[in-house]
C-alpha cells in the first residue's frame, strides 16, 4: 500500500470511493437532502480539484482518501474492508506532514467522531445540522507543544 497525494486523473475513483462509503455509513442517518448536498459536493468538479488530497493504494485501486481546504479537513474516507488497519492514520499524518500544521479542524459526521477522537481531535460544540441537512460535530486537532 502507497500513501500519496492523488493527481487529478485519479480523484474520479477517489471520489467514487468516498461515495460508496458514505452510501453505506452516513446516508441512512441523513435527511434526503444531506444526501443531495454531499452528492453535489462531491460532483462540483472545481471545488474537488481545488482540494489538497491525499489517498492510500493498492496500485490503482484507492483504499482511503484524505481531503482537506487548509487547515480544514473536508473528506476522510477508507473503503469499510480495510477500517481498523491504520490507513486512516497515515492519511492523516502525510497530511500534517506536507502542511505542517499545528492545528486542523473538521466537521465530523455522526460515525466518524470517534475516529477523530483516535485521532486526538476534540468536539468544540455538540452536533449540528447545516441547513443542506448535513449532520457533524465540529473538532479540532492541536498539535501538543513540549514544553
Amino acid at each position: 500500500m502507497e500513501i500519496r497525494r492523488i493527481q487529478r486523473g485519479e480523484l474520479p475513483s477517489a471520489m467514487d470511493l468516498c461515495r460508496r462509503v458514505f452510501l453505506e455509513f452516513e446516508a441512512p442517518e441523513y435527511p434526503p437532502e444531506g444526501v443531495e448536498a454531499f452528492d453535489a459536493y462531491l460532483a462540483d468538479a472545481e471545488h474537488v480539484n481545488s482540494l489538497t488530497a491525499f489517498g492510500a493504494w493498492e496500485g490503482s485501486r484507492p483504499l482511503g482518501v484524505l481531503a482537506a481546504e487548509g487547515s480544514h479537513i473536508a473528506l476522510f474516507f477508507v473503503d469499510p474492508a480495510f477500517h481498523r488497519q491504520g490507513i486512516g492514520r497515515r492519511l492523516f499524518q502525510a497530511y500534517l506532514a506536507e502542511g505542517g500544521r499545528g492545528r486542523v479542524t473538521v466537521h465530523s459526521s455522526p460515525y466518524a467522531v470517534e475516529v477523530y477522537r483516535h485521532l486526538g481531535f476534540s468536539p468544540t460544540a455538540e452536533e449540528q445540522l447545516s441547513p443542506d441537512g448535513i449532520r457533524y460535530t465540529p473538532m479540532i486537532w492541536e498539535q501538543k507543544t513540549e514544553s
